[in-house]
């Protein structure tokens, strides 16, 4: 992108008042942004009102050192080779998706391998969840986006910590080819900063294999409006989004909100209903979405066909009886060492040791306030 084009972009996005529903009029009646700078005051009071109109003519303070600091942003590679791009809404590459959305985008920045592009997002779910997860949950996000990668299918999330980190990691583990984008990470900071801090290697992994979007300027810092107003991009991108879990208020109601106002499907994963991390899927089946238990269910619903069979299951390192017996006992739902001792007659002692050995095999997580939970193995 030449220097001159970046600078009308980056002043239609930095005028005050002007919005992506405003700045899309003023591009549909005079073009490029750089026509749209050109034109009168009175001309501008013809599409937007007159406060827009006179903010239009007065490049605001800021642009100068955006403009040297995007520019000089374009020309860096990462360490491990991925480009910086920008896409703007004029842009042949500018993912067709999100032109069905009400107020796309006017510029996306993309970190990522040259080769990748967001229009090749024909084979895309999103993957959201809660910042708080239960081990299971954990488990689901990662079996799950695996499995979704294993298929041909990229995994669209947020970078969040909890299920989002989660999906991202599971996508990266399938990874079968180099050229399709195993997984966006769709960011609500200027992508020369990555938040939360400790997904920095995660990101970086990203970067290889993904893409990593935001439509928010270089220096954007991680302001609470934003992540609900990135939530759209999430819900956009791809063809149907999975609530893995999720509390009743919680970002991924509101992505699922927007993926229904799209026309996109919304599929959400049942768990426990003593956990209040499944309240908001259970809410969402209720209200229509569709109840999820394999990665064939969304496939199905979406008319996928999985591009290659997933491998045959790692052997479980599950221990024999008595241990084995207690996961029966136990179930799935969180319980107390009190409670699995009146249920089994065994003394706590014995009970503890055969806990420590189903932790350690990963088939049960301890949890806080002294519970215990099964963790399914897929």
């Amino acid at each position: 992108m030449e220097r001159d084009e970046l600078a009308g972009w980056l002043r239609l996005t930095l005028t005050p008042g002007i919005g992506n529903t405003a700045a899309r009029r003023l591009l549909a009646a005079f073009g490029l942004p750089s026509e749209v700078f050109a034109q009168p005051a009175a001309a501008l009071r013809q599409i937007v009102p007159e406060a827009q109109a006179n903010a239009l003519l007065q490049p605001p303070d800021e642009l100068g050192a955006l403009l040297d600091r995007t520019f000089e942003w374009l020309q860096g590679i990462e360490p491990q080779g991925a480009t910086h791009r920008i896409l703007t809404l004029g842009d042949a590459a500018y993912p067709a998706s999100l032109l069905e959305m009400a107020d796309p985008p006017l510029m996306l920045y993309l970190i990522g391998p040259a080769p990748l592009e967001l229009a090749q997002l024909a084979r895309s779910v999103a993957m959201v969840g809660s910042r708080n997860p239960t081990p299971q949950g954990v488990s689901n996000a990662r079996a799950f986006a695996r499995a979704f990668g294993e298929a041909g299918i990229a995994v669209v999330s947020g970078l969040a910590l909890g299920i989002d980190g989660a999906a991202h990691e599971g996508a990266l583990d399938a990874a079968i080819d180099p050229l399709w984008p195993a997984t966006v990470a769709v960011v609500g900071t200027g992508l020369d900063r990555v938040y939360p801090a400790r997904h920095r290697a995660l990101a970086q992994r990203i970067a290889e294999r993904g893409l990593i979007v935001s439509e928010f300027p270089l220096g954007t810092p991680p302001l609470n409006q934003n992540f609900p107003k990135r939530n759209r991009i999430i819900a956009g991108l791809s063809r149907g989004t999975l609530v893995v879990e999720a509390a009743l208020q919680s970002g991924s109601l509101i992505t699922a909100r927007l993926a229904s106002e799209q026309g996109r499907e919304v599929f959400a994963i049942p768990g426990s209903i003593h956990s209040p991390q499944s309240r908001g899927c259970h809410a969402l089946i209720r209200q229509g979405a569709k109840l999820v238990e394999t990665v064939g269910d969304v496939l199905e619903e979406l008319r996928f066909d999985a591009a290659a069979p997933p491998p045959a299951p790692a052997p479980q390192n599950e221990p024999a009886s008595p241990p084995a017996g207690l996961l029966h006992t136990m179930g799935y739902d969180p319980v107390s060492l009190d409670a699995l001792c009146a249920r089994t007659g065994h003394p706590v002692a014995a009970l503890q040791v055969q806990l420590l050995e189903l932790e350690l095999a990963g088939c049960v997580a301890r949890l806080p306030g002294g519970l215990f939970q099964q963790i399914a193995q897929g």
